[in-house]
């Protein structure tokens, strides 16, 4: 078998969390004016805040290290001790941040959704109030766009049907939205109206936008003054953040969100070209973002896992998910070179 040619550059399909900052960002962090964020008094900071409340439509806005934290944060101030978090099955929130959910003293119940969305006739049968044998449900979290299920966009309208439904019981909705930018490049519906059903919605600065780090919880000021003492006792407090925040504001430029369609055409493409070669499928011909999962066929020449490895070698960077599957995720680091770069590799291999 042909080994293919090793190229200098890295091209990381991995995730978008791989991205660098871009020039604009590096020069913003250089004339970034700074306070102590833990007094109010970073004035870089204090813009980011400002504008992210208004990008949601949301009173406030807190920044945080990660989009895990803000998460967790968001659960602790909604959903008392004790009481239930209703979550998607795959959802983000529930399978990938460590159990953390654990750390709230909370109990987590599942249910399984259709390409992220979970049906109110199945949020209607487990949403209930606290008796003297079940934990009431406290926190309802849902994820937009979703991660495992391929990039998935969630309809607007059942965003819309399962936050009515909770908040007809008293129950408070989260949205987390670590891609939501990529919704409205996606779908034309603005982030704040994606986002009005929720009570409080996290997105990330980084992955797509490209950010090196930070993530923004937004909701009532009410909300945001009980998630500062939550971030405080998980360990985020910071000092000098406008650093931070510099980065975050050139991340929420118009023109660093609308390049997020060229993450998505290009993924349209991959998808499209890799599913015509010999032992390769997609897990759901779908590609509404920037990700997808690709199906390795029992038959073909090589495993999932062993592609990952000669891939690398031929400095190509992939993620296997369980057995014959591959995750593939553009950003704005990848390039249409990279695209046929990957396309290459795999013709040769399949």
């Amino acid at each position: 078998m042909k080994k293919p040619r090793n190229h200098k550059r890295i091209a990381d399909f991995r995730t978008d969390t791989v991205t660098l900052p871009s020039r604009r960002m590096y020069e913003a962090m250089l004339a970034a004016e700074l306070g102590d964020d833990w007094f109010g008094e970073d004035p870089t900071v204090n813009r980011l805040e400002t504008e992210s409340a208004r990008l949601i439509g949301k009173e406030a806005a807190l920044l945080f290290p990660s989009g895990t934290m803000a998460n967790q944060a968001a659960a602790r101030v909604h959903c008392p001790v004790g009481r239930e978090v209703i979550v998607e099955e795959d959802s983000h929130i529930f399978n990938h941040e460590s159990g953390a959910l654990a750390y709230a003293m909370v109990q987590v119940r599942s249910i399984r959704g259709c390409r992220g969305a979970i049906a109110t006739e199945a949020l209607a049968s487990k949403i209930h109030g606290p008796d003297p044998l079940r934990a009431g449900t406290g926190l309802v979290c849902l994820e937009n766009p979703h991660n495992l299920a391929g990039g998935a966009i969630v309809p607007q309208e059942n965003v819309i049907a399962i936050s009515r439904m909770a908040h007809e019981h008293g129950v408070s909705v989260h949205l987390d939205g670590s891609r939501l930018f990529n919704v409205q490049v996606a779908t034309g519906i603005s982030v704040q109206e994606l986002s009005a059903p929720a009570d409080s919605v996290m997105f990330c600065l980084t992955k797509g936008l490209g950010a090196p780090i930070g993530s923004m919880l937004c909701g009532s000021e009410a909300f945001i003054r009980e998630a500062r003492v939550a971030r405080k006792f998980l360990g985020g407090a910071m000092r000098q953040a406008g650093i931070i925040a510099a980065c975050g504001l050139e991340a929420l430029a118009p023109d660093n969100i609308d390049a997020l369609a060229e993450d998505h055409r290009r993924a349209r493409e991959l998808a499209r070209r890799l599913a015509a070669l010999p032992h390769l499928s997609l897990v759901d011909p779908r590609i509404e973002t920037n990700l997808f999962f690709l199906r390795i066929g029992k038959d073909a020449p090589v495993s999932a896992p062993d592609l990952v490895t000669r891939a690398r070698e031929a400095n190509i960077r992939m993620i296997s998910h369980g057995g014959n599957i591959i995750r593939l995720v553009c950003h704005k680091d990848i390039d249409d070179a990279d695209v046929e770069r990957l396309i290459s590799f795999f013709t040769t291999e399949m």
